[in-house]
């Protein structure tokens, strides 16, 4: 008897491939099956007597190059999985369930007829999640190698997020998939549809999506103009019909031979996250570079340039309703990151030209202008523009905020929005409240209690030191690669800029120079050896102890003694067990049923503030700090993504050192809602993994591999070394 599908040769796919390569249909199609043992023609031997031994029938079952591999039948598996490890039946794998942690597999160089154990959590879970995998590739029988479910667990999420992570996370809007990017998991209309939003400037796409509609009238497309000029007012009356914004197209020719555009590709941060944000898109692309994928962060530049051409800012994401709204710059140390890994093509020098160009618009419309410069300090602040209550949020976010309010009206709740946001009802006070939640918004700390209620007053360490860091990289790259001369073109005049306008580095060296007084005076606590923010409407130090204050090394404004003051003073204050807290528990405050914890506080960490820190202190010198806080981010996420069938997450409880992934705070958690395997990650936590990876050594690589902690790390050093 013969397997109803041929056994692959060990070399004929490789065990580690991506999920798509690996559960390919060619991969697992039936074909000229073998038989399950075959026999060798051994030489003959003779015994002492001199009598001819027998000659014995040997098998090729379990021997192949990468080793064992396993037939399995993919639905029955994941039943027998599910009924026997699954106990809490949330269709994951854990060390929370309490099966016996052991099944049987029959083997594929047997056809089936041997089975040989899988046993333990993590080569359970792993199978799991293959099962599924396969599943989601329409396989019903597999070919499973022993080697993809024994795998090293970091050399797994490694590979994961290289090549399955990053796939899955990367959109394109255009009329291919219009249907499916337009979908918004946050529109709260009575009739969602696909709907997009195409500036002024891009008439060429406004053409394009005005035929998708046309050719495909089943998706009911609509296709709308925006304004010359976006206003408040206009962003607000948008909120009814909300869309998505176009981004950056280059012009292709289709199989007919015909021109079309296409989109291009960017990455998102997953979940409920599915358009193109702000600083998510830089740390994602330090994710992108590590993995050998710089056209994907170099294509992200392109679209950013995009946003601050047609929409004047690089947008919080790109969906109508954030029109008004920024996010960290980040631009210039990304696009000069990109150069560096592209510098040999062709176009790599009008591509940074371009970035740079776009970056100086950005700076003097946006950071340097009303009403975000506060002229007092010269420091800038996130201040957006705005009107009524920001809809992105949950149904139920503002419902205690405002329901006082409509109570005080004699309306009902949504009476009571609808007359606000029209501006029928005038509430100064509840202005002012979403004045700064969206500043907050704009932060990308939403939320914290360092920001609340005040987040449009603050002149924040972490703003400023972006704008300094953008200060350096223009001066650095007009003087390094534009010898000093630098023509800006008509498209990215600002208003103190005449045709033909060249820009000098001396300006811009100047510019960091003046920032850097500022920061120093009134952001830098000399008695605490730490930055802090500063209110500009008090006019006074705020007291917040936060780890936005690691952002001074990272861009380089803190000088080597306070460089020194702040490693000697601030890692001791924010190091946890999983790496950087993002503020104090002292600095929160206590929290309880009428002050609920909030996601950028104390107890939490996020991959941001980590990679933030670690670029910093080597830059200073500090290698041996950032090895030790990268291995303790690094370790945590291991463990949570072996003990818990592969989980990557949006944030952790950096203070927990068993479920760390498990977070009680509003937004929940992105990247806990999936069924059998996770195929997404979530985007700066995939880049935080393989960018961290860059900042510890071998040694270090080896034992994350185990699961030791930092502790045993440095004890095991320690006794080599002696």
């Amino acid at each position: 008897m013969s397997s109803p599908l041929r056994a692959r040769l060990s070399n004929e796919i490789d065990p580690y491939s991506a999920a798509h390569v690996y559960y390919d249909q060619n991969s697992h199609k039936p074909n000229h099956f073998r038989t399950r043992t075959f026999s060798t023609n051994q030489a003959p031997t003779f015994d002492k007597t001199g009598l001819k031994a027998p000659i014995r029938r040997s098998s090729h079952d379990e021997t192949t190059m990468f080793g064992r591999t396993y037939l399995v039948d993919v639905e029955q598996t994941i039943k027998n999985l599910s009924a026997q490890e699954d106990t809490d039946g949330n269709f994951q794998i854990t060390i929370e369930d309490n099966g016996p942690k052991v099944i049987s597999l029959p083997t594929a160089g047997s056809n089936g007829f041997n089975k040989k154990e899988i046993r333990g959590n993590y080569m359970l879970s792993n199978l799991y999640q293959e099962l599924f995998l396969a599943r989601k590739h329409g396989q019903t029988h597999i070919f499973l190698d022993h080697n993809r479910l024994n795998e090293n667990p970091v050399s797994r999420l490694s590979r994961l997020i290289k090549h399955d992570f990053w796939r899955n996370l990367t959109r394109v809007i255009d009329g291919s998939v219009i249907e499916i990017a337009g979908r918004d998991p946050k529109d709260w209309t009575d009739d969602p549809r696909p709907r997009i939003y195409v500036p002024r400037g891009a008439p060429e796409q406004y053409e394009y999506y005005k035929q998708v509609a046309k050719d495909r009238p089943e998706i009911r497309l609509d296709v709308c103009w925006l304004p010359e000029v976006i206003t408040p007012e206009h962003v607000r009356d948008l909120n009814d019909k909300p869309g998505l914004l176009a981004v950056a197209m280059e012009e292709t020719t289709d199989v007919f031979g015909k021109k079309t555009l296409k989109g291009v590709p960017f990455v998102v941060p997953g979940g409920r996250f599915n358009e193109l944000y702000g600083w998510d898109s830089y740390m994602e692309s330090l994710g992108l570079i590590a993995s050998d994928k710089p056209e994907l962060a170099k294509a992200m530049v392109t679209n950013f340039v995009f946003c601050i051409q047609h929409y004047g800012k690089i947008l919080n994401a790109t969906r109508s309703y954030y029109l008004c709204r920024s996010q960290p710059p980040f631009l210039t140390d990304m696009a000069l990151r990109v150069h560096e890994k592209i510098k040999h093509q062709p176009d790599a020098k009008q591509f940074l030209k371009t970035a740079i160009l776009a970056a100086i618009k950005e700076y003097h419309t946006v950071w340097m202008a009303a009403p975000r410069l506060d002229k007092v300090t010269g420091l800038s602040r996130y201040r957006p523009q705005g009107l009524g209550v920001p809809p992105e949020t949950e149904s139920t976010h503002f419902t205690h905020i405002l329901e006082p309010y409509a109570k005080k009206h004699g309306l009902t709740f949504n009476e009571f929005v609808k007359a606000y946001n029209s501006g029928e009802v005038k509430e100064p006070e509840l202005d002012e409240y979403f004045l700064h939640d969206r500043a907050v918004r704009e932060s990308g700390h939403d939320t914290s209690y360092r920001l609340e209620k005040v987040a449009a007053n603050l002149a924040t360490i972490d703003l400023n030191t972006l704008l300094y860091k953008y200060e350096k990289d223009i001066a650095h790259t007009i003087h390094y690669y534009f010898n000093n001369k630098l023509p800006v073109p008509d498209e990215f005049l600002v208003d103190n800029m005449k045709p033909g306008h060249v820009e000098s580095s001396s300006i811009w060296d100047r510019r960091a120079k003046l920032r850097k007084i500022a920061i120093d005076k009134y952001l830098w606590n000399e008695k605490k050896g730490m930055y802090f923010d500063y209110d500009t409407v008090k006019k006074q130090q705020c007291t917040y102890e936060s780890c936005t204050t690691f952002w001074a090394l990272w861009s380089g404004v803190a000088s080597p003694a306070q460089a020194a003051r702040l490693v000697a003073v601030g890692l001791p204050m924010f190091e946890v067990a999983g790496g950087l807290v993002s503020g104090t528990e002292k600095s929160r405050g206590v929290i309880g049923l009428d002050r609920p914890n909030r996601q950028w506080d104390y107890p939490y960490g996020w991959a941001p503030q980590q990679m933030l820190a670690w670029t910093g202190l080597v830059r200073y010198g500090y290698s041996e700090d950032a090895e030790r806080l990268a291995y303790k981010w690094l370790a945590m996420m291991t463990k949570a993504f072996v003990d818990y069938n592969g989980v990557v997450v949006e944030k952790y409880d950096v203070t927990r050192t068993v479920d760390p992934h498990r977070v009680d705070a509003e937004y929940g958690n992105q990247g806990l809602d999936f069924q059998g395997v996770a195929t997404e990650g979530f985007g700066w936590v995939n880049a935080s993994y393989v960018y961290g990876l860059q900042h510890i050594d071998a040694f270090c690589t080896r034992a994350l591999g185990t699961l030791s902690t930092w502790e045993q790390v440095s004890k095991q050093r320690a006794t080599i070394f002696e």
